[in-house]
């Protein structure tokens, strides 16, 4: 069973900063692709940034500048960096990993959620 698990949202001032951190365990023998989503209240679940394994990043129109998606392919951990943190960016952040694990083969499967919230 792969599992994905987040850390390092939070509380944040407007022009801040926060790293947010994923870690996918379980039986994984490849990774093809990490994203983190947000979704805030009321709002679609909507992608913030992906990277793939040979380091192709995309990024949504309102954090290109300000954040940056990174791996680390032998911890099979994803980190989004987001600065100059402004309040629309509060959301709950999931992370998103297409996957092959020894048990299912190829699938995609979300994190738990962490809380960004940027006060102004």
């Amino acid at each position: 069973q792969v599992r994905l698990v987040e850390s390092g949202g939070g509380l944040v001032q407007a022009g801040g900063s926060l790293r947010l951190s994923c870690v996918a365990s379980g039986s994984i023998l490849s990774v093809a692709a990490m994203a983190w989503h947000r979704q805030a209240p009321g709002n679609e679940r909507e992608l913030v940034a992906s990277i793939t394994t040979i380091g192709r990043t995309t990024y949504a129109d309102s954090v290109k500048g300000r954040a940056t998606i990174s791996t680390d392919n032998a911890k099979n951990t994803v980190y989004l960096q987001i600065d100059s943190l402004k309040p629309e960016d509060t959301a709950v952040y999931f992370c998103h990993a297409t996957v092959s694990s020894r048990v299912s083969g190829w699938g995609t499967y979300w994190g738990q959620g962490t809380q960004v919230s940027v006060s102004s």
